[in-house]
């Protein structure tokens, strides 16, 4: 364990030892502590790939998983003075290297510089989409879980760094702006994913109708640590076309996400909408993802149906080996057709769900998915043939309670 490890692990137990009481030591002096979870459980129609939440290596197959939605999180925050707060998010659920490790989603101090202005500084929620800060807590969603054809784009939840937000009414609008950089990290089926100088702004107008619009922009310098790509990398550069190796690599190659939100809640109408398109140049393809929710509440029911889509605009890489020339060369224009098509991620998917506030503090969750990848999809381990034609089923439950 790093010395940084332990320190956070410190600072997370005397927060969570003092939050455990929730009271107030002084009059602008007080800690609380409070938590989420998800038992949740998915099933599929086939055995030729495994359905995951994108990064995941364990999903649900014809065999009734766990692994996909189950999560618990724990938080403390300590409110220290009228100015300084600081906040410590520990959160379990499956990473890419297949384990439910805890790790350390938020851990930052905060500064309430002016009634408008607040300053963070450590490691905060990556604000990619509309519900990046509470992606993970089910019961604050409508859905059992995002559209993974929109938050499959980016896999990263959380970076280190600062941000600066700054809140200001006109009228009857609260307009918020808030702008960050900073660094991050993921393991992602495997593989260690790292983003550099990243940098974004994020603006977002909440009307007193219900009607909230999001628009948000975000780039950086992204490098993949997949061996079997820098191998293939390291083999073009000692052909003629390297350039070819050049523009599949993923080492500090340039990247940007783009999102523009939409969502109305109001008189037991519920619609959700966001737009996305993730840019790289690198051989993870450019995508464009999309998707549409609405539902309306009867009572404690609320039913929904969700449409979205991932489609790929470009793989990023021009495969200028010839066939022919020689056997070596050959075979060496099929592998890189095969990585590159390794990264075509498209799929369509409806939703159907129904969530029922069983107790205050509790959710119960139904959810159907018809998915028709092209190709592999965001599915995991596809077996020959997987993708071509067939749509997928994926039957999920889920209690979503916060405490």
């Amino acid at each position: 364990m790093s010395a940084q490890t332990n320190r956070l692990t410190a600072l997370a137990f005397a927060l969570l030892t003092l939050g455990g009481g929730a009271s107030a030591h002084a009059d602008d002096t007080a800690f609380n502590f409070s938590g989420f979870a998800t038992l949740g459980l998915a099933a599929t129609n086939t055995d030729a790939a495994r359905y995951v939440v994108y990064g995941e290596q364990r999903g649900a197959t014809r065999d009734v998983s766990a692994d996909v939605d189950s999560k618990v999180g724990l938080q403390a925050n300590a409110k220290l003075g009228a100015i300084f707060s600081a906040t410590v998010q520990v959160l379990a659920k499956q990473a890419g290297d297949g384990t439910f490790r805890p790790g350390f989603e938020w851990a930052f101090a905060k500064a309430q510089l002016t009634p408008e202005l607040a300053v963070r500084v450590g490691r905060m929620g990556a604000p990619f989409f509309a519900v990046s800060d509470f992606r993970d807590v089910g019961y604050a969603n409508t859905w059992l879980r995002p559209p993974i054809d929109v938050y499959g784009q980016v896999p990263v939840s959380h970076f280190d760094g600062a941000d600066a937000i700054y809140q200001a009414s006109a009228g009857a609008t609260v307009l918020t702006a808030q702008l960050y950089g900073g660094k991050s990290s993921a393991n992602v089926t495997g593989n260690e994913v790292e983003f550099r100088h990243l940098v974004g702004l994020n603006l977002t107008a909440e009307l007193d109708d219900g009607l909230t619009l999001r628009v948000g922009r975000a780039q950086g310098r992204v490098s993949i640590g997949n061996a079997a790509v820098n191998q293939l990398v390291a083999v073009l550069e000692s052909t003629p076309f390297a350039s070819v190796g050049s523009a599949i690599s993923a080492q500090d190659k340039a990247a940007s996400f783009t999102g523009i939100g939409l969502s109305y809640d109001q008189n037991n109408i519920v619609v959700a909408s966001e737009y996305t398109r993730r840019r790289t140049e690198s051989f993870v393809a450019s995508t464009t993802g999309w998707y549409l929710t609405g539902g309306y509440r009867f009572g404690k029911l609320l039913p929904y149906l969700t449409v979205s889509r991932l489609k790929t605009d470009s793989s990023n890489v021009d495969n200028t080996i010839p066939v022919g020339l020689s056997p070596a060369l050959t075979t060496l224009k099929y592998t890189v057709d095969g990585a590159l098509a390794s990264q075509l991620q498209q799929q369509k998917t409806i939703a159907a769900g129904v969530r029922w506030d069983v107790w205050r503090s509790a959710a119960l969750k139904a959810q159907f998915d018809r998915i028709r990848p092209d190709g592999s999809g965001l599915f995991a381990a596809p077996q020959p043939g997987f993708g071509q034609g067939q749509s997928v089923n994926v039957y999920s439950v889920a209690v979503d309670m916060v405490f």
